[in-house]
């Protein structure tokens, strides 16, 4: 059988063709004996004849017109395995076509058999095809599973994503669905997909009696709790336990039966989502022309994926990375052709003027989202002039060049690390937000605002993809301290608050978004490892699965962030989980010579005094290394939300 299933496709083709060609024979006499009775004690065997009926030449012409059919509609090339109800439905069209071709014959033959035979010769060869394939399937599944060592599994959830999941496992060569473990009462005893499903409580007895190994659990929409839960109960029946992503990941190829341990970034939330689906977001882009700034991005990807709901006229993507930038084109482009939204990329630096004033002039843009920054706190503490110069001279480009084209509006996306910052990324996404209060100081036609989010799950730098990775190692997960905690939102929660944002925006103000309270990143990891199918190896389990890591803070990092100084500088927004916060700026002068020292230290290439700067222009800052090279400024107003 493994020599059958080996066969180059061409063969596999040709056998299962030449099967339906005899097939059609077998046909045309059922039809007689459907019509007729299949037995006749005046004909030899017993059996009804049919050329007592039609001549041979007849039937050779039938035969050969019905062979041509099946060539036509190219059965032979459905794989067994993939008989579904759209192969059904293809050999319907097809016994159908045979039918109609035969009556079409028959009159023109004059055959004089009775016309329902034509119709029952399709019906037969129907039968016949369905049957002889799905016998055929089943005979080399069998042939498949002798001898072999598949290891059985349960799948808990008998809904769409489970029934997809055990079509998948019954090919596999290394496990095998058994049965389905579903909490729908109306569900038990009822065969799904071939495969029994059964209450919870007959996993333990299956398990004990070495019926059930494995538990996949199929049910996306599972909350988190009653997940934990599960996974807890199941092991202790003594069943491994790996989670389902989802079903589309699983057919689409982003997930295999190598890969069932992902986990979704939603479940790790500690929290509900939050809806921030509500009509303004679409009002506030419907018809514009919105440029997005590092569109390639995390953030900025999600932003142009979400805009396109929004109706806008035209969408820039701008972005430095020509990888980055291709690749967020090339997933947007067949979306914004069906929505009739002109898709534009634009490959340049938030640094360079020129490209910025020319994007903006030459596209009569609306909005502008400014998401460029670099972000990765640990790279920014040893590249701070990089980090200054695209941080904050690269915003300081963009809010002159929106003044300068008089936009309507402008928001940046800003960092949670921004307040009484401890690292230079931090410090100079500070630096960024005291140009944009500036810029609403100095003219009153565009609306500028700015937005502050903690870590974004499963974004680029995010802990989730590192500790993925390692969990998938086999270990160890590293967290830097036992006590770091932070906040988190999902990526599609942080594009739709800058969009809020630049819906609710009036110039001037802050927004951000109710979090929930912090989590701790080694409860994360605990999380991650017990949704992963595994357990963490400790003091209280030393025999676990997988083990944490301590490793020490990061140079610039803090152990615990915040999205404000003060929160009764909050007040409410239409949204509930929204808030605005009302931000000092500084003087002109101030920012005038704040943006100058930064820009002498760039051209020196000067880190000491990058973080001198922001000593003297952010408040708490406290990133200086050693006292050297202090550049003399202007006394700045130090900030404090």
């Amino acid at each position: 059988m493994r020599d059958l299933s080996t066969l180059p496709r061409p063969i596999k083709s040709a056998i299962v063709f030449a099967t339906d060609g005899l097939l059609l024979p077998l046909a045309l006499w059922m039809a007689f004996g459907f019509r007729l009775g299949p037995f006749d004690p005046s004909r030899p065997l017993g059996l009804v004849d049919p050329f007592a009926w039609i001549e041979l030449a007849d039937v050779a012409i039938i035969w050969l017109g019905s062979v041509g059919i099946l060539a036509g509609s190219r059965l032979y090339r459905i794989k067994l395995h993939a008989i579904d109800l759209d192969a059904i439905r293809r050999i319907a069209v097809c016994s159908a076509t045979i039918g109609f071709f035969a009556a079409t014959a028959a009159f023109f033959l004059q055959t004089g058999a009775p016309r329902s035979i034509p119709v029952l010769y399709g019906a037969s060869f129907f039968l016949l095809a369905v049957c002889v394939r799905i016998a055929a399937l089943r005979f080399l599944l069998a042939a498949a599973r002798f001898g072999s060592n598949r290891k059985p599994v349960a799948i808990y959830g008998a809904g769409a994503a489970g029934i997809q999941l055990a079509a998948s496992l019954k090919q596999s060569a290394e496990l095998e669905p058994v049965m389905f473990i579903d909490d729908n009462p109306s569900l038990h005893n009822v065969i799904v997909s071939g495969i029994r499903v059964k209450p919870l409580g007959t996993l333990k007895k299956a398990a004990k009696e070495g019926r059930v190994e494995q538990v996949l659990i199929a049910i996306p929409s599972l909350p988190l709790d009653r997940k934990e839960t599960l996974i807890r109960e199941m092991r202790e029946m003594g069943c491994e336990v790996k989670v389902v992503p989802s079903y589309v990941d699983l057919v689409s190829g982003k997930a295999n039966l190598e890969s069932l341990i992902a986990v979704d970034p939603d479940d790790l939330l500690g929290r509900d989502k939050v809806d921030l689906d509500i009509p303004e977001i679409a009002k506030a882009y419907a018809g514009r022309s919105v440029m997005v700034t590092g569109s390639g991005g995390s953030i900025g990807g999600d932003l142009c994926r979400q805009l396109l709901d929004c109706g806008p006229v035209q969408l820039i993507l701008f972005d430095r990375s020509e990888p980055a930038l291709y690749e967020i084109e090339r997933q947007l482009r067949k979306d914004a052709d069906d929505k009739n939204v002109s898709l534009l990329t634009i490959l340049g630096s938030v640094t360079d003027r020129s490209a910025i004033e020319a994007a903006l002039r030459t596209n009569a843009v609306d909005v502008v989202l400014h998401a460029a920054a670099y972000k990765h706190v640990p790279l920014i503490e040893t590249n701070e002039v990089e980090g200054a110069r695209n941080n904050v001279l690269g915003t300081s480009v963009v809010v002159d060049a929106c003044i300068a084209a008089e936009l309507d509006r402008c928001i940046l996306v800003s960092t949670d690390k921004a307040v009484r910052p401890t690292n230079v990324m931090g410090a100079t996404k500070r630096l960024a937000e005291l140009v944009v209060c500036n810029a609403q100081q100095r003219q009153t036609k565009t609306r500028f605002s700015f937005v502050r989010f903690g870590n974004v799950l499963g974004s680029s730098g995010s802990v989730v993809p590192l500790f993925s990775k390692q969990i998938a190692s086999g270990g160890p997960v590293t967290v830097t301290h036992p006590e770091v905690t932070r906040y988190f939102m999902t990526v599609s929660e942080a594009a739709r608050l800058v969009l809020l944002a630049g819906a609710y925006a009036r110039g001037d103000d802050l927004f951000v978004l109710d979090m929930g309270k912090p989590v701790k990143i080694i409860d994360l990891a605990k999380r991650m490892i017990k949704l992963s199918g595994h357990t963490v190896r400790d003091s209280d389990d030393p025999h676990g699965d997988i083990p944490i890591e301590i490793t020490g803070l990061r140079p610039g990092e803090k152990l615990y962030e915040e999205l404000l100084v003060e929160d009764d500088a909050l007040t409410t927004t239409p949204h509930p989980k929204i808030f605005r916060a009302q931000t000092s700026g500084v003087e002109n002068q101030t920012r005038v010579d704040m943006l100058t020292a930064v820009q002498n230290a760039v051209a020196r290439r000067d880190d000491h005094a990058i973080r001198s700067i922001a000593s003297a222009y952010v408040e708490d800052f406290e990133g200086q290394r050693g006292a050297e090279n202090i550049v003399r400024l202007a006394t700045p107003r130090s900030i404090s939300q």
